[in-house]
């Protein structure tokens, strides 16, 4: 776009945006970290769950969607999922996209993971740690963990989750939509339980703008996109944190 074919109503949204992106990177530097410690007590009655959404070859290692930037977070998210272990939790849920070979979601995106593929396992470096076995991999295939998927079977047998910590990707797509859809259906059931997104173990992909105009694909500011989800995550009562520590 040129500076002669920017409309007036353009100019003046974009002015009025810049102060409230400001502020968001304001917010996202500010951040507090939350160590793995001060879940213990909860862990060690069962009450802590790790999500751990699509961290698989799909969007990592190989294929259409393989992303550098989710790729980058794998060592945040091993790390993780050994802080976890380490105070006591032993409930690890993997929501993964596992298509069918028709999946309605290629009509938005290329196709990817498709069920019996090596894009749609685990990756490797979350197979081999030694607690694998604990693993709880719910396939499924939209971007919303819950439908058709057996996340709300395990929900009942489960009725005593306080704390949900999800990590994964991608931050606007289907780590949003898990946890939205854990805060708000534990509010209206009048249940606390805390939704913890550490920023470090989240990320999305990135598609620039000219890349999308040559494929006919939306355009995807990974590092817009990333922020602004986290804060609308902030907004609707998850708790977005820098990272957990040891």
């Amino acid at each position: 776009m040129t500076q002669e074919t920017v409309s007036p109503a353009t100019t003046q949204f974009m002015d009025q945006a810049m102060p409230f992106l400001q502020a968001l990177c304001e917010w996202k530097a500010q951040l507090v970290a939350i160590t793995w410690e001060s879940l213990r007590a909860e862990a060690d009655h069962g009450h802590v769950a790790l999500f751990c959404v699509d961290m698989i070859n799909g969007f990592c290692h190989e294929g259409a969607l393989a992303s550098p930037r989710v790729q980058g977070i794998i060592p945040a998210v091993v790390a993780a999922f050994k802080g976890a272990y380490a105070v006591g939790v032993r409930d690890f849920v993997l929501p993964q996209d596992c298509h069918t070979p028709a999946a309605a979601e290629f009509a938005a995106f290329p196709p990817h993971c498709q069920r019996g593929t090596s894009e749609a396992e685990t990756i490797p470096e979350l197979q081999t740690l030694p607690f694998a076995n604990l693993y709880a991999a719910m396939p499924k295939n939209s971007l919303n963990a819950f439908h058709g998927t057996g996340l709300a079977a395990w929900q009942e047998v489960h009725p005593d989750l306080h704390v949900a910590v999800i990590v994964g990707d991608c931050t606007d797509l289907c780590v949003h939509q898990l946890a939205l859809h854990l805060k708000l259906q534990a509010n209206a059931h009048d249940r606390a339980l805390r939704v913890i997104v550490p920023e470090n173990a989240v990320q999305t992909y990135d598609m620039p703008i000219e890349t999308a105009r040559a494929l006919g694909a939306l355009p995807h500011n990974g590092d817009v996109l990333h922020l602004l989800s986290l804060y609308h995550m902030h907004l609707n009562g998850v708790e977005v944190v820098r990272a957990i520590n040891q």
